[in-house]
């Protein structure tokens, strides 16, 4: 008789099977490899017939087990060993403890006076002094707006508005019969001709060339970014109302305007300083007040070199590419140095060029007597007349620049500005976000793709390649000062990617015991591919005795 899994059935209980039944029987009881010693034993039952269902092997009893089983945790037979009492040499093990650095570091996270407050020169901190001063220009300012109109003093010349606004005050005074000291009268008189004329309690961060960025944070929280570091100020707008009144004032005298159907809005000041203000109810503290400040005095690549953004040797490399017309972009974050950087090189550019400039904001201060400012437009609370950059680049085309600078490359017109750059505009330039050189390749490729072209992503490798040189990255260090960190040169394709290479690179080799960063240029020596321009301006000689001389 034949049976199913073993062959031919054992004429009797005791004649033994086969070496390859029993390693049959073994796999299919234990699902594997049978492991080594004995045998196992195979449990006889007695033969009552073929099974009236399927069988697994002669003799087989299954277990009766519930078809699904709980999971039970793995205990592993060998715990790993605890640690012990004692170390090697008979000392305790001592616990980790963080360095003191770190410790340091975290310490100052929640120190309450890590931010210093900057006082105001009104009341220098004391507080009751300023409620004193704040009520007295309360109530002369509802009699002086019911006599004057702040709108139409502010449009006449300053010293005759001053004049009004003087002569109306002190006839509020002696009407109301207030008591003032003259120190008092002062600085009640420098409020009121403030908020009539300027930018309220701004006005003195705004004189303060010292002052890089002033951010209001609503009408109880104003910062100043000062020598790179950001304070807090005990400066305070009345209400609400007052700070939404300067926030319109502001955008109104660009022809902008901003409102709760319009909530965020892009302008200027007349020195050019950038200005951003948002509303509620997407501000939640209040409306909110950026102003980007530009110092009074404009600042040059000598200047760069005392601050130690650039040193002299990489300062003659930058002149001769702007004096070379060479393409190029700076590029680096938010508040590095890029528009800054931008205005001291314009200074090298010949007089007998023709700029056109193209900004959402105005900033560039050129010097040059052939230059036209463009400026972007919003859309109109109709919701019409919106002029986007990407219009301005390519209106100016017409225009017969020489050259095109482009204040933030930001969208699609990163490809009407490369096409500029192949076409005849040599030298133009312009500012772009990006945190080093590489990644602005990838973000400039984005950018062209806004405009949707539908070009193939070598083809605009292609394009960066031919129509850009030259890429400046600046970046702002921990310590608040802003260095050049690259010089970067574009040499071309290869395998797909544009090839770069650093002529310059900025070093960071340590810290001083004040915190400031330490480091230093150094020159790549590897000869540019802009040499034939430098020779056709006469400047060969210079570019390479900047290049190779020696450290």
């Amino acid at each position: 008789m034949e049976d199913k899994y073993f062959g031919k059935k054992p004429v009797s209980e005791d004649e033994p099977r086969t070496k390859e039944q029993q390693d049959a029987f073994a796999e299919s009881k234990h699902f594997g490899k049978k492991s080594q010693g004995d045998e196992p034993q195979i449990k006889k039952t007695e033969d009552t017939g073929p099974p009236s269902e399927p069988s697994h092997g002669r003799g087989y009893e299954p277990e009766d087990k519930p078809l699904h089983q709980p999971r039970v945790a793995h205990t592993p037979k060998h715990p790993p060993p605890a640690m012990p009492a004692v170390t090697a040499n008979g000392s305790s093990p001592k616990a980790f403890a963080p360095p003191d650095a770190l410790q340091k570091y975290i310490k100052s996270l929640n120190d309450p006076e890590a931010v210093p407050t900057v006082e105001s020169v009104i009341d220098r901190g004391d507080v009751r002094y300023r409620e004193r001063i704040e009520n007295f220009v309360e109530i002369i300012s509802k009699d002086l707006h019911s006599k004057i109109d702040p709108r139409t003093i502010a449009l006449d010349d300053p010293q005759e508005a001053k004049k009004v606004i003087i002569e109306s005050v002190n006839a509020i005074l002696l009407y109301n019969k207030l008591d003032l000291t003259p120190h008092e009268k002062s600085n009640v008189l420098k409020i009121i001709e403030d908020d009539i004329l300027g930018l309220g309690p701004l006005e003195e961060f705004l004189a303060d060339d010292n002052i890089s960025d002033i951010m209001v944070d609503g009408p109880n929280e104003v910062f100043i970014e000062m020598n790179g570091q950001i304070d807090k100020t005990n400066v305070r707008f009345r209400s609400e109302e007052h700070l939404l009144n300067i926030c319109q004032r502001i955008v109104n005298r660009v022809g902008r305007h901003v409102d709760k159907s319009s909530p965020i809005c892009d302008a200027r000041l007349a020195d050019g300083s950038r200005i951003n203000v948002i509303l509620p109810p997407l501000a939640l503290k209040g409306p909110t007040l950026t102003i980007r400040k530009f110092k009074k005095e404009r600042l040059t690549l000598e200047k760069l070199i005392a601050f130690g953004t650039v040193d002299a040797r990489t300062a003659a490399l930058l002149e001769i590419l702007t004096a070379c017309r060479v393409n190029l972009l700076i590029t680096g974050g938010t508040g590095s140095g890029k528009t800054t950087l931008l205005n001291c090189l314009t200074k090298y550019i010949s007089p007998r060029e023709r700029i056109v400039s193209c900004e959402d904001a105005a900033e560039l201060q050129l010097q040059q007597p052939q230059v036209v400012s463009l400026e972007t437009r919003p859309t109109s609370t109709e919701g019409v007349g919106q002029v986007t950059m990407r219009d301005l680049v390519r209106n100016c085309l017409r225009m017969r620049p020489d050259r095109i600078i482009v204040g933030e490359v930001r969208g699609p017109e990163a490809f009407d500005l490369l096409q500029a750059m192949n076409t005849g505009h040599d030298g133009s330039m312009g500012t772009f976000h990006a945190n080093s050189p590489r990644d602005a390749m990838f973000r400039l490729e984005n950018m062209v793709a806004m405009a949707n072209l539908s070009i193939p992503t070598s083809a605009i490798r292609e394009q960066i390649s031919s129509s850009l040189e030259v890429l400046i990255h600046t970046q702002r260090l921990r310590d608040g000062t802003r260095k050049v960190m690259q010089v970067t040169e574009i040499t071309g394709m290869a395998e797909d990617l544009v090839s770069m290479q650093d002529l310059v690179s900025y070093e960071i080799t340590g810290e001083d015991e004040n915190g400031r960063i330490s480091g230093e240029f150094r020159f790549s020596h590897l000869m540019p591919r802009f040499r034939e321009k430098a020779r056709h301006y006469n400047l060969e000689e210079d570019l390479m005795e900047i290049i190779l001389a020696s450290p």
